[in-house]
């Protein structure tokens, strides 16, 4: 009887055992929505607003900012103009800019970044960099 039992439950221990499959673990990983900002945001964590004058107009179109990091949404091998004398990164603590501002009244831009914040060549000077007719000032979201 010993023996039924052992051998009746090493058949369900092996049947159990056997017909259990493992799957590909899955891993999700959300950044959330995109920081809504008046002059656009960093392009690293935690997205703070940036200041007017960080980011010149290579970085809106029609007056729309064209995003950063994860929600960077312009072209391929892009690469625009910022002041980065306004990032916390680089000792900027100053207040951001009273409302009302023209938008790119006096940007004067010292480096160019693609949307994921790496440091390149814009291909252009930042000097001759102008609001574009049409521009308005602030974030007013994707279309």
């Amino acid at each position: 009887m010993i023996h039924g039992k052992l051998l009746a439950f090493s058949a369900l221990a092996i049947a159990l055992l056997s017909s259990s499959s493992l799957g590909p673990a899955q891993i999700a990983v959300g950044i959330g929505v995109e920081p809504v900002c008046p002059y656009g945001y960093f392009d690293y964590a935690p997205y703070d607003c940036a200041p007017y004058g960080y980011y010149g107009p290579d970085w809106f179109v029609g007056g729309i900012f064209i995003g950063s990091g994860p929600w960077f949404h312009g072209h391929h091998g892009f690469y625009g103009h910022v002041d980065n004398r306004f990032d916390p990164h680089n000792g900027y603590h100053g207040p951001l800019p009273a409302r009302g501002e023209a938008p790119f009244n006096h940007f004067h831009g010292n480096e160019a970044r693609d949307g994921q914040g790496h440091v390149g060549n814009a291909g252009h000077d930042a000097g001759s960099e102008h609001a574009l007719p049409g521009a308005r000032a602030g974030f007013r979201g994707h279309r």
